[in-house]
């Protein structure tokens, strides 16, 4: 599996109100205009901000058309996202869009924290918080943080993919973070079953795993995600799964490594992918954690 790099699609600087430095997290829904991707952008307090652009259907080399505004901001002082939001999944059913994000606050005693929220919109309205608690809160089997969910539907069932903390251990005098990548299933996509079912793990020097994207291949009856895991800096993994619970690394096909100079030389991060044209894309963050922007991929089958 071979990548091939179609170069930078947008540089975050000041294009809109919103938008400040950081271009964190891309997300797409296909549309009829083309596909609009959904990214978040800090503001001069540093708390991000979710928004959206176009890309053209066809590769096209830079987005267009803005939003004006942010389709969610920061929540409400003293809530589990009052530091700033960060899109993870959009799942559509019938009318109703589920905006999966990440909610942001400030710790003491270790920099932040982290719990996943829905937004939802019906009937193309606008995304409405379902809660101003978190849906994935603190509990026994997440007993550090939520984050990045990616999430499909299979009849009744709604499956997670989800990161998972393990602790903070202070390294070179700071609080350093781990998490690793759990399961989860929920009947209506609000009230989820966390068992504490770990998908993937750390392996040699590897303490953080994000951004799970995952596509149940049916042709070749398999579940097949990609992710990025740090160890010295992020790079793009990949994983394959005949059930979507027990998963086999093969990070080695990834298939997209960092640059050798330029705006992703030193980070690949965030990957998400989506079929198109008969093959895949994908989107991504390069370095500084979206510092420089987002770029394009594609692969095409043989």
């Amino acid at each position: 599996m071979t990548w091939i790099k179609h170069g930078r699609i947008f540089e975050p600087g000041g294009q809109a109100p919103w938008i400040g430095t950081h271009a964190m997290v891309p997300l797409v829904e296909a549309r009829g205009d083309g596909q609009r991707v959904y990214f978040a952008s800090r503001d001069g307090l540093g708390r991000a901000h979710v928004g959206f652009g176009t890309l053209s259907s066809n590769l096209g080399t830079h987005m267009t058309d803005l939003s004006p505004e942010p389709v969610l901001s920061p929540g409400a002082l003293g809530t589990f996202d009052d530091n700033g939001v960060t899109p993870a999944c959009l799942v559509t059913l019938g009318e109703r869009r589920y905006l999966y994000y990440n909610g942001w606050t400030r710790g003491v005693s270790v920099p932040f924290y982290l719990n996943v929220g829905v937004a939802i919109s019906d009937s193309g309205g606008p995304f409405v918080r379902h809660s101003q608690a978190p849906l994935l809160d603190r509990c026994p089997a997440d007993p550090y943080l939520t984050a990045t969910p990616w999430i499909l539907i299979e009849g009744s069932r709604w499956r997670m993919w989800y990161v998972s903390g393990t602790g903070w251990k202070i390294v070179d005098g700071r609080p350093r973070h781990s998490y690793h990548i759990k399961y989860a299933e929920s009947p209506d996509g609000l009230r989820w079953t966390r068992a504490g079912v770990v998908c993937l793990d750390y392996e040699r020097d590897e303490y953080a795993f994000a951004r799970p994207c995952v596509i149940h291949d049916t042709a070749l009856k398999r579940y097949r995600m990609w992710y990025c895991v740090r160890g010295a800096a992020y790079r793009l993994g990949y994983a394959e799964s005949s059930d979507g619970i027990g998963w086999q690394r093969q990070d080695g096909r990834a298939g997209l490594p960092a640059s050798d100079e330029g705006w992703d030389s030193e980070m690949i991060a965030y990957p998400m992918v989506f079929r198109q044209d008969g093959g895949l894309r994908m989107l991504y963050n390069g370095n500084g954690y979206g510092r420089t922007g987002i770029g394009l991929a594609s692969f095409s089958p043989a």
